[in-house]
């Protein structure tokens, strides 16, 4: 389910047009059988009652999501940076947002509408059921003293929305010998301790019971990020920079999906 379709808002399902990148998923949805589209009704009646929820919540106490937690180290010229972040929409929400199928405009940095990180393309390579293959096409901005520009990156992205699990592999991108990563979402059952009393429950379906169907679900999501510019760019004062800069726009990017939520949060859903 494409939990925000378009970013224009809650949008109802019942009346949306499926953008172009689903309509093949809807062809096979049609010939799926009965027992399979009662599960995916099923699914979507879930996922536009966790809308509702933190809509309504949100107008009561609005949330605030710290900024992502990230630890860097360093091994043989090897940068890794583990991320740690929450936001405040469901777990299939923020896959969407990360992934941004559409090709949303979310990381826009001036009046001009230029983003800090840009989609150009996306194309999938293979699909086999919730998992597909994609070949992402996108550019970072840049900016030094009074010239800016930006630069491309390709990569190999494995998407798995049953897990809400990507993993991804640079194809092209200059100065970096190695980019890659992964990253997960993990539920968190935010209302628990106030409306399940002394039990923690373990599995949607236990916090379903436990807070009557009233409890909120938010997405923890946990990054592994590697990257290593190639030589010559590996030894200082290039390094520090690049690793630098690498780390501050990953940051930047996070912080902007954060905001993005913030603000879906603000609108309802109907």
């Amino acid at each position: 389910m494409n939990v925000f379709p378009g970013f224009g808002g809650w949008i109802n399902q019942n009346n949306q047009q499926p953008p172009k990148g689903e309509s093949k998923r809807s062809e096979n949805v049609k010939s799926n059988s009965n027992t399979d589209m009662d599960t995916n009704n099923t699914e979507d009646d879930e996922e536009i009652k966790q809308l509702n929820l933190w809509s309504d919540a949100e107008k009561k106490h609005p949330r605030y999501d710290p900024p992502p937690k990230v630890k860097v180290t360093m091994k043989k010229g090897l940068c890794h940076m583990n991320i740690e972040l929450t936001l405040g929409v469901p777990p299939d929400g923020a896959y969407e947002l990360f992934i941004n199928p559409t090709n949303i405009p979310f990381f826009v940095i001036d009046k001009s509408g230029r983003q800090l990180l840009a989609n150009k393309s996306r194309k999938i390579l293979k699909k086999d059921g919730p998992r597909q293959t994609v070949k992402v096409k996108k550019a970072v901005a840049w900016d030094f003293l009074w010239f800016s520009g930006s630069l491309p990156i390709n990569l190999i992205v494995n998407e798995n929305k049953k897990d809400l699990e990507v993993k991804y592999k640079k194809e092209k991108m200059m100065f970096m010998k190695v980019f890659e990563g992964s990253w997960k979402i993990e539920p968190l059952y935010v209302d628990a301790d106030r409306l399940c009393k002394n039990m923690k429950p373990k599995s949607r379906e236990e916090y379903k019971k436990c807070s009557g169907g009233q409890g909120k679900i938010a997405p923890k999501v946990t990054m592994d990020q590697y990257f290593q510019p190639y030589p010559l760019l590996n030894l200082p004062p290039f390094s520090w920079y690049i690793r630098n800069i690498t780390i501050k726009t990953t940051k930047t990017l996070l912080k902007m999906l954060q905001d993005r939520a913030t603000i879906l949060r603000e609108i309802p859903y109907t």
